[in-house]
């Protein structure tokens, strides 16, 4: 069985790829650009058959160069929201991808990609319908046009005449294998290596009605979003877009507190509420910056209802063992 993933050195899509092999599937080709050398170490630890450079890949697919390929992981994006390059950002996240469905589609090859939360933008509804989509960003607007296309292509019976095709919106995803992503990784990998260096992790403030570090978002532990997407694969003839959130909503402050009290434990010290936390000075508060203000989601939920629907009925980690889990994991690594 022979399955691509692109985005391969990436975040989810090394994780991807791990969950493969822990199930024995090894013929798996990895797509992704190393121009960033450091990334190679997502992929030290996995076993694949093959790596191709992004650039090279889509048109030697298009020309069924890889012969039959059962399914694609379609990971590869330009994740960054605060990109403002939307010729870039169209013809990477979108043209592609259509150009990948395409022929995945004429080569009758799964589909699986990631699209993302950000297509819903501010609102306070995150279930899969047009009526909640508007993006903040050139970023979520490439996502959801695409979503759009597929719905388009796809028509309202999904598996009806096509291969499977289904598309997960992403929710604020933390977890092992970021650490090359910069400023665009997890509040809990950075709250991690803030506490290493200052015996201390920093929030943002009180902003668009919320109080300090009480902004709530659906964090959701990678190794949930591999299990869902396994989940999919292990069932062919379920199509469509879904969300891919734990379903809960947390505020940041669960984050950091989880994070002070895993380096805590290591000290062999007790857990704090989150008022011992900052009385502390261990959690601090931070003015809103001004570049994110109109652009950020203060809150986000994802409504599971279709995924569950779908029979898809993966439990999902709480913030607070998801996040203890992955300090842990960050100390060893």
């Amino acid at each position: 069985m022979k399955i691509i993933v692109t985005g391969a050195a990436g975040f989810v899509g090394s994780n991807i790829i791990a969950g493969l092999n822990a199930r024995g599937i090894t013929d798996i080709i990895a797509v992704d650009h190393l121009k960033a050398g450091d990334k190679f170490k997502n992929l030290v630890d996995l076993q694949i058959s093959d790596y191709v450079d992004k650039h090279d890949f889509y048109t030697l697919f298009q020309n069924k160069h890889y012969g039959q390929v059962e399914a694609i992981f379609h990971e590869g994006a330009c994740s960054d929201t605060m990109e403002m390059d939307g010729q870039y950002m169209m013809r990477n996240n979108y043209q592609l991808s259509c150009e990948l469905f395409e022929a995945a589609q004429a080569q009758k090859t799964r589909l699986l990609y990631a699209s993302s939360a950000a297509t819903y933008g501010g609102g306070k509804h995150f279930q899969e319908s047009p009526q909640n989509e508007n993006p903040l960003n050139v970023y979520g607007y490439s996502k959801l046009l695409f979503d759009q296309r597929m719905r388009k292509a796809c028509g309202d019976q999904w598996n009806l005449n096509s291969s499977q095709v289904v598309g997960f919106r992403y929710f604020n995803v933390y977890g092992p294998r970021e650490q090359h992503k910069g400023r665009m990784a997890s509040v809990a990998y950075h709250q991690h290596h803030q506490f290493l260096k200052d015996s201390k992790v920093k929030l943002f403030g009180g902003y668009d009605g919320y109080g300090n570090g009480e902004q709530l978002r659906d964090f959701v532990w990678v190794a949930d979003v591999v299990g869902v997407n396994m989940w999919f694969f292990d069932h062919p003839s379920v199509s469509g877009i879904f969300n891919l959130g734990s379903g809960r909503a947390q505020p940041f402050n669960d984050v950091a507190l989880s994070v002070v009290n895993a380096h805590l434990a290591r000290q062999s010290q007790p857990a704090l509420t989150l008022s011992e936390a900052t009385s502390r000075g261990l959690i601090e508060y931070v003015d809103f910056p001004e570049a994110l203000k109109g652009k950020y989601q203060s809150f986000t939920q994802a409504d599971l209802s279709r995924l569950r629907q779908a029979g898809c009925q993966h439990t999902f980690t709480s913030v607070q063992d998801g996040v203890t889990q992955y300090v842990e994991n960050l100390f060893k690594s």
